[in-house]
């Protein structure tokens, strides 16, 4: 098996409070690999303050505490500010939910994308326009020239989507981790982000950390999945086996879900037992 890109081992993250602390976070620990892995759970579960927390993003008042988190041989707890930044959006790419409040509303869309690649990059601006509207192409949007003069809110939701995903991989990153991407996009633009998210990762050898609530979707479209349980991990597993899941709580999210082929009058609501909290993660493997 290839070393991981991400290697976490028992990491916390706390909130303190004036009368108690929360643990938003509790004691998870995780790999990633040139793959594409979903992380599912309810609201609240702790998955996109996981994804913060790898870049440091995470609010000043949490407290991350860890044995290990490591990207490719750096311990992120130790780098310092300076050696962040030179990680961020350069080795590991963050792509948000929605792309308006991603886009400087002030910015043309080819500036922000050749400001992407010039902050990692020392090349000159003709050369970072040719390669942002090679980018822009390469996301599918069928006149570069005249999206790359547009302003965002002269753009649709999907082609927004689009935009944001291809100035997160202009730089080029060894990691994505996207955050909901495509919650806000209707079936359709939906499907036709994914499969250019797909394509490129899997081009590109890139490394992803897919945050979504969508099990159909995960189940689908990633390699591998962890649920998320109350920040602990509950189950990781290949996708493909999703829908056999063991643990009382992922046959209770699935359980939720509404299906044509099995129509019921009201949708089940997951139960949920304080006991999860204490168990081990069900772990299967993809046999080698």
């Amino acid at each position: 098996m290839d070393k991981p890109l991400i290697d976490i081992r028992d990491l916390w993250i706390r909130f303190p409070g004036v009368h108690r602390s929360i643990d938003a976070v509790r004691g998870i620990s995780l790999t990633i690999g040139r793959e594409k892995v979903g992380i599912v759970g309810e609201s609240g579960s702790g998955k996109s303050l996981t994804g913060r927390a790898i870049l440091k993003l995470a609010p000043n008042s949490a407290r991350i505490t860890a044995r290990r988190m490591d990207f490719d041989g750096i311990d992120l707890l130790a780098a310092p500010e300076r050696k962040m930044r030179a990680i961020r959006g350069n080795r590991i790419s963050m792509i948000l939910q929605d792309p308006k409040f991603s886009l400087n509303p002030l910015m043309r869309i080819g500036n922000q994308i050749m400001e992407a690649y010039r902050l990692h990059h020392r090349v000159s601006i003709a050369e970072a326009k040719r390669r942002a509207l090679a980018m822009l192409e390469a996301v599918h949007i069928r006149d570069p020239e005249r999206v790359f003069m547009q302003l965002p809110h002269e753009v649709s939701g999907g082609m927004g989507q689009r935009i944001m995903i291809a100035m997160m991989l202009i730089p080029e990153p060894d990691l994505i981790i996207a955050d909901e991407p495509t919650s806000a996009l209707d079936v359709t633009v939906r499907r036709q982000v994914l499969s250019i998210l797909d394509e490129l990762v899997t081009r590109r050898g890139t490394g992803l950390m897919f945050i979504s609530h969508d099990l159909n979707l995960v189940a689908d479209f990633c390699d591998r999945v962890l649920v998320m349980y109350a920040g602990r991990i509950m189950e990781d597993m290949p996708a493909r086996e999703l829908h056999n899941a063991q643990h009382p709580y992922t046959r209770a999210l699935l359980n939720s879900l509404p299906r044509l082929d099995h129509p019921v009058e009201e949708l089940r609501v997951p139960s949920r037992d304080p006991a999860w909290l204490h168990e081990k993660v069900i772990e299967r493997r993809e046999n080698v």
